[in-house]
């Protein structure tokens, strides 16, 4: 067990209950359990397994490569349309965690048994991640722009067509790309530190904030 655990679980006010739980079901399946992105992380020897994280509405267990998961009971999740590896199993109270103890136990061991087969969830490329037509007006209407999105890193480049596509109206879609294209022809990621004082570099966490004009 790790204190850094037990000193989370000591300032949560909702959802105690329900992963103190969810925690016991999990270290009886001989996960380490580590402290990651602030939330309780178990771990098979260096390779995250599943994180336990609560929500407004609910808590969960996340498991890292659960679209691999055979989800036998139908009850996996995924959390948005773009997510492509994780799956959640959610849970709103304590009574569904007991009815579902074997389950999640079944589940856990069986990704524990992807992880030691080194199975891997086969990701979209870039290039089929649909271009919004703002953008490609954008591209039209300043070509050095377009060479410096296509000079971005994969992943920063499907950050961006995620957000910019992400709008439902064409005026919001053309906003974001207004507002976000000083960022990339200096290229930097949509969520990358441009102040140099985050102390999660290269990302933004939120220090420029505190600069004063």
């Amino acid at each position: 067990m790790n204190s850094e655990v037990d000193k989370y679980l000591d300032k949560l006010k909702n959802w105690n209950e329900e992963i103190t739980l969810l925690r016991s079901f999990v270290l009886e399946c001989g996960l380490t359990e580590e402290f990651k992105w602030k939330h309780p992380c178990y771990s098979l020897g260096k390779k995250n397994i599943l994180l336990i994280h609560e929500f407004k509405d609910y808590c969960a267990v996340l498991f890292m490569k659960g679209a691999l998961l055979n989800d036998g009971s139908n009850i996996l999740v995924q959390q948005t349309k773009n997510t492509q590896t994780g799956r959640q199993i959610r849970f709103t109270n304590t009574s569904e965690i007991i009815k579902l103890k074997k389950v999640i136990k079944e589940y856990i061991f069986e990704a524990i048994e992807v992880e030691k087969e080194g199975l891997k969830v086969k990701k979209k490329k870039t290039t089929d991640y649909e271009v919004p037509e703002e953008l490609k007006l954008a591209f039209k209407d300043n070509p050095q722009f377009e060479i410096a999105f296509k000079n971005l890193t994969p992943g920063r480049q499907r950050g961006y067509l995620l957000h910019f596509g992400g709008a439902k109206q064409s005026k919001t879609r053309t906003s974001r790309i207004e507002k976000n294209k000083d960022r990339i022809l200096k290229n930097f990621g949509l969520n990358d530190c441009i102040c140099g004082r985050s102390k999660r570099m290269p990302n933004c966490d939120g220090s420029h904030k505190y600069i004063n004009n």
